[in-house]
């Protein structure tokens, strides 16, 4: 299963032009069932970054551009009168697909962010009463402007909460740069992009990591560092249970990239940042005193005990 990850890693790579750590931690979110959310500025790759994605996996791709005026219905869908039939015909939303780029997610009003709720926690939407199953693999990467920027509303904890990692891809090097130029210079690299994974392989990748052992130690080791995080001063809300859950997956994701057999603390420490800090809500004065969410994960992993 590390060979099925590297080759879809390799196949991003003749598109994507940025660090790895981005692009290992988009696999890890991906092989472990989980959804990625990345804030980052406009022009940085995320669009492309999903595409390609999408297109290694064999995988349907829809896209959902957020704005003020958009509504739950464009989302899930809605069901439509036929009058030939005298009956209601139900036409899917674009949630109904593998891979969702939800972009600028915080363009849109909290009702409408909210209708993918159900969708992210639980692959599946009710439509006016009736339940429809989302089709596995099922995976949403959310992009979001900085909260600064205006015409945007922060996302709640709720919404946040779902997302089991969040990052951001940055700027590429100026070397970097160079080669991307030089990639779209007659055409863009994504057009002659090929498949080389199966949505079977990925369904496999996933129950292998779910497979993966991690021992009680830990497991203990990663319940000290989210409840940690809930009495940590400073910090008005912490992780939530379901953090533990997403820091043990991606950490199983990660050691399957690795090779290894287990999981080991050095990938509950790579993994806690970017499964834990949005979750974090600190206090008001915290914020003023140029503490960030990110540096309180790092204080929480320097004081908890690691397993030996």
């Amino acid at each position: 299963m590390q060979g099925l990850i590297k080759k879809i890693e390799d196949n991003i790579g003749l598109v994507m032009q940025h660090e790895n750590q981005a692009i290992r931690w988009l696999l890890a979110s991906f092989a472990a069932g989980g959804h990625v959310l990345l804030e980052d500025l406009p022009g940085t790759g995320k669009t492309t970054l999903a595409k390609t994605l999408a297109k290694s996996v064999s995988a349907d791709f829809k896209r959902i551009q957020f704005t003020p005026d958009l509504m739950p219905s464009d989302i899930v869908g809605v069901s439509i009168y036929k009058q030939q039939q005298q009956d209601f015909e139900f036409r899917a939303g674009p949630v109904f697909t593998n891979i969702l780029l939800a972009d600028e997610i915080n363009r849109a009003s909290p009702r409408t962010q909210s209708a993918l709720l159900e969708a992210m926690s639980e692959a599946q939407v009710s439509v006016e009463g009736e339940t429809r199953m989302l089709q596995a693999p099922f995976f949403v990467m959310a992009t979001q402007n900085p909260i600064e920027f205006h015409g945007t509303y922060p996302l709640p904890e709720a919404q946040l909460d779902r997302f089991m990692m969040s990052f951001n891809l940055g700027y590429v090097s100026k070397a970097q740069e160079a080669l991307m130029l030089t990639a779209h210079q007659t055409s863009h690299p994504l057009s002659s992009l090929e498949a080389v994974v199966s949505l079977d392989e990925v369904l496999k990748l996933q129950q292998a990591v779910r497979d993966m052992f991690i021992s009680d130690a830990m497991k203990d080791y990663i319940v000290s560092l989210v409840q940690t995080s809930r009495n940590h001063e400073g910090v008005k809300l912490g992780a939530s249970p379901r953090a533990s859950l997403g820091l043990m997956q991606i950490s199983q994701a990660l050691a399957l990239m690795d090779g290894a057999e287990f999981v080991s603390p050095d990938h509950v420490q790579e993994a806690a940042k970017p499964v834990m800090a949005h979750r974090l809500v600190l206090e008001p004065q915290m914020k003023y005193s140029g503490v960030t969410a990110a540096s309180v994960v790092t204080e929480i992993l320097e004081k908890t005990a690691i397993p030996q």
